[in-house]
């Protein structure tokens, strides 16, 4: 009954726009139709939703609210209002300055949340919730995992989720929500210290595609 998603970085073009590089707006309304999407899929199955967690770096600027990020965000916020009983925000290491948007919509913004023996937390630091017994399966976000393919000539680079064991206990890594980048290759580079601890090829990955597509162990994929 719970929908968790990650790093949507709303405000990205922006950030982008004034340093020079010229990204056209489309995230927000590419990601309501994503989102969309993803409802239609939970209702045609029948999937009951009580409650959304944003795991951590909603909006994009460290410092600040830029004016994108704060109509965007409040767009998007009422948006998952619209779909669920409940929106809780988990913070995130890009979400310093996010109050200001939480308190217009009366949402509360967590270091973390357990639910059962589910820890969801960014990623971006490891709590010590991640060290209970109780605690059986870890979800994070912030790493924007990807993976790439290549038949030796062309290569393309696909989000996706990761599921291993940290500690002898379950982990997933969600793939960014961010539409505007897709991430970096988990084999070559990774950020949250959960992941540094690990052997990040002995976990399976989950490729997004057109659909979802299991591929197994990392030690099983090659880089060329």
């Amino acid at each position: 009954k719970t929908l968790i998603m990650s790093d949507f970085h709303i405000g990205l073009e922006e950030e982008l726009n004034q340093e020079g590089i010229f990204v056209p707006r489309y995230q927000l309304k590419a990601t309501l139709k994503r989102l969309d999407s993803i409802f239609e899929t939970m209702k045609r199955l029948n999937l009951p939703l009580d409650r959304i967690v944003i795991n951590g770096d909603l909006k994009q600027e460290f410092g600040r609210i830029s004016k994108q990020e704060w109509k965007d965000t409040i767009q998007l916020i009422d948006y998952l209002n619209s779909k669920s009983r409940e929106v809780v925000l988990i913070k995130g290491n890009h979400d310093t300055i996010l109050e200001p948007v939480a308190k217009k919509k009366n949402l509360r913004i967590i270091d973390e949340l357990i639910l059962g023996g589910n820890l969801i937390t960014h990623g971006h630091k490891i709590p010590d919730s991640a060290m209970r017994e109780s605690v059986k399966r870890i979800i994070i976000g912030h790493e924007h995992p990807a993976i790439t393919i290549t038949d030796g000539i062309r290569r393309e680079i696909f989000k996706t989720f990761l599921i291993g064991n940290w500690r002898k206990k379950v982990m997933v890594v969600l793939p960014s929500f961010c539409l505007s980048r897709i991430g970096s290759d988990i084999r070559e580079s990774r950020l949250s210290p959960f992941l540094k601890q690990v052997d990040i090829n002995k976990f399976d990955a989950v490729l997004i595609g057109k659909g979802l597509h299991y591929f197994g162990r990392l030690t099983n994929l090659e880089i060329k």
